[in-house]
């Protein structure tokens, strides 16, 4: 390794080491909501900058724990798993050509959604955003997917991957900044495997044991300081390991493109300038999207409702054990005996159990139970409002914590308004995870027209839920507004949704002017009533449409012969629309071979219309020499 290369290494070592002790109060923030949910609630933060358990301070005192921050995060995770990640791309003008081109953008977007199980990862996305505060996807070309080139598989046409990073391996430059874009440099810090190191860079890295989220020796835990009461895959360990640093700089005047610095262990396994043209305006930017939970002001992960719930859990805890204390101190009772009276060892082992008979000192005062008194009123008022608290704070009612409605509340309207406040709180950060999968959406298609030069094919799934195979290149996206067919997929259930149809089909607002309704019209509804293509709803028009729609595509490159069973009047149509299109009006080819398809499609129905003629006439003749 060179000199430049070395002095390079030491750099980029120096500035991680100085973003991990700017990031470390934050840290053990997330580390402390960590083992609140999990159920370790007698953690604090030690002034030593560790989390640690403190003890009794008396071997008697109850410590029990009353877990209320779980079923809170439960019930948020449930809410924002409603938020559909089905995002649509509007084309950029009302031109034909830009209809097509964002419908194949928002197919594209979906077929890679599903490939990459964003379903599941938007769920663990979710996890470290309640949690911690935020989460971070990251969108890549990975050039070992996609379908492969070569006899043995080795070379690829690449693809798209998505992958969830935990806020413990991002790094940004100024923490204070809450924009990602706004940051001048950010670093990814995550563990690997030395041959994943050579099976990527090609350079053998010397290994170790490391811990995937303290990055330090697993044998040492210095730096970070782990200790055991923190949640076990927080300090898990990995073997034959390196740490690899991905450093990741904005456009300056000394790099134009950016720069990305890839460093190994010691070693420096990739300096070149950022790899994707995924900014806006066709500049190199960041390939990560950001989720938080709430704003916070100054602060660029985010705050998480776990940490504003954990004093009130702590009180909780404290008002439940000093309760049981009292109770136990009550049944169990205590007893006041004079010294030397009675054999004390044997009552403290045996208590007085019923039956018992008590030998005490002749002359001495016998033995008498204390009067223990009652649980005090102030410890069930207390804990009344905490509760209370815990509703306030987290925004999450009984209704949906419970199950249950509430004693005092019998009215339906009542309960819906409850219903809608708890949507309305947690619609914030629903908010955010509806803009981290546009900033995804928008990635993918920039990704694909960066690398898709050559034609290639996807599969995806059509409206009626069948599959077909999509085939498109770069010139084919042009659109990248991405958008969302529902605002808000929380509050618009599935039986607000059927509520509302069966309101406007009294209405008769989807009937025509004889009161019929369309089959089309059908279909559409059973789709909105969440039955899809529920008994091969889809009409025939449809099926058509979408027919001629392929061929469209295919005459860019053959000629097509249409089929004696098409419905004419719709394929002429669908053609038409295209052939009078910039796209095609530009290539004489594909507009020729499209006039010429049309031609075909009007000689077919004419030559039906013919046929219908001539059977209609001979059996009007027939039946008038039959007098039938």
């Amino acid at each position: 390794m060179s000199k430049i290369e070395q002095e390079t290494v030491s750099a980029v070592l120096e500035d991680f080491k100085k973003r991990q002790e700017a990031r470390r109060p934050v840290e053990l923030n997330w580390r402390l909501n960590m083992n609140f949910v999990i159920g370790n609630q007698f953690s604090e933060i030690s002034p030593r900058g560790d989390v640690e358990e403190y003890g009794r301070d008396y071997y008697w005192q109850c410590r029990e724990v009353y877990n209320h921050i779980a079923p809170i995060l439960e019930t948020r995770l449930s809410k924002l798993a409603r938020v559909r990640a089905q995002a649509h791309v509007r084309p950029a003008t009302p031109d034909d050509g830009d209809r097509a081109s964002a419908e194949v953008a928002t197919k594209l977007i979906r077929a890679v959604s599903a490939e990459n199980g964003f379903t599941a990862l938007m769920s663990e996305a979710n996890v470290w955003s309640e949690v911690t505060g935020c989460a971070f996807y990251k969108v890549s070309w990975d050039t070992a997917k996609g379908m492969a080139l070569s006899a043995d598989g080795a070379l690829r046409e690449g693809d798209v991957r998505i992958s969830v990073c935990p806020p413990f391996e991002i790094f940004p430059e100024n923490i204070a900044v809450s924009d990602l874009d706004a940051q001048p440099s950010l670093m990814h810090v995550k563990v690997m495997g030395t041959e994943d190191v050579f099976r990527i860079w090609g350079k053998r890295v010397q290994g170790k044991t490391l811990n995937v989220f303290s990055f330090e020796n697993a044998d040492v835990l210095g730096g970070l300081g782990y200790h055991a009461t923190v949640p076990k895959m927080v300090t898990e360990a990995r073997e034959d390991a390196v740490l690899v640093i991905e450093k990741y700089e904005m456009p300056t005047e000394s790099h134009p493109d950016g720069r990305l610095l890839i460093v190994a262990g010691e070693t420096l396994v990739h300096d070149g300038p950022l790899p994707y043209v995924n900014g806006e305006d066709g500049r190199r930017g960041y390939p990560f999207a950001r989720q938080i939970c709430l704003d916070s002001l100054g602060n660029f992960f985010g705050a998480s409702v776990v940490e504003r719930i954990i004093p009130v859990q702590r009180a909780y805890n404290a008002v439940k054990n000093r309760k049981h204390e009292f109770m136990n101190r009550i049944a169990m009772g205590v007893l006041a005996v004079e010294d030397g009276s009675v054999d004390t060892d044997a009552l403290e082992e045996e208590g007085l159990p019923p039956g018992k008979i008590l030998i005490y000192r002749q002359g001495s005062t016998p033995p008498v139970m204390l009067n223990a008194g009652q649980v005090p009123s102030e410890f069930g008022r207390e804990e009344e409002k905490l509760l209370n608290e815990f509703v306030m704070i987290s925004g999450v009612s009984e209704v949906t914590t419970y199950s249950q409605v509430p004693s005092n509340v019998a009215s339906g309207t009542a309960i819906s308004l409850l219903l809608e406040q708890d949507d309305t709180r947690i619609s914030l950060t629903a908010d955010s995870l509806r803009e981290a999968v546009k900033r995804i959406g928008r990635q993918i298609i920039r990704l694909y027209k960066q690398f898709a030069s050559a034609p290639r094919m996807k599969r995806v799934v059509g409206e009626g839920g069948e599959v077909e195979v999509l085939q498109f290149s770069a010139a084919d996206l042009g659109s990248e507004d991405v958008t969302f067919d529902t605002l808000n997929e929380i509050e618009d259930s599935l039986s607000a949704r059927r509520a509302m149809v069966f309101d406007l089909l009294n209405l008769g607002l989807f009937a025509d002017e004889n009161g019929v309704i369309s089959s089309r019209t059908k279909a559409k509804l059973l789709e909105i009533l969440g039955f899809g293509t529920w008994e091969q709803s889809r009409d025939a028009d449809e099926a058509h449409v979408a027919k001629a729609e392929r061929e469209n595509f295919e005459l860019r490159t053959k000629d097509v012969v249409p089929d004696v069973y098409d419905d004419h009047a719709l394929h002429i149509a669908e053609h038409t629309r295209i052939v009078v299109s910039a796209p095609c009006e530009k290539d004489a080819g594909y507009h020729d071979r499209v006039s010429a398809h049309i031609a075909k499609h009007k000689e077919l129905a004419s030559l039906a219309a013919g046929v219908d003629e001539l059977e209609r006439r001979f059996r009007g003749g027939k039946d008038e020499e039959t007098g039938n």
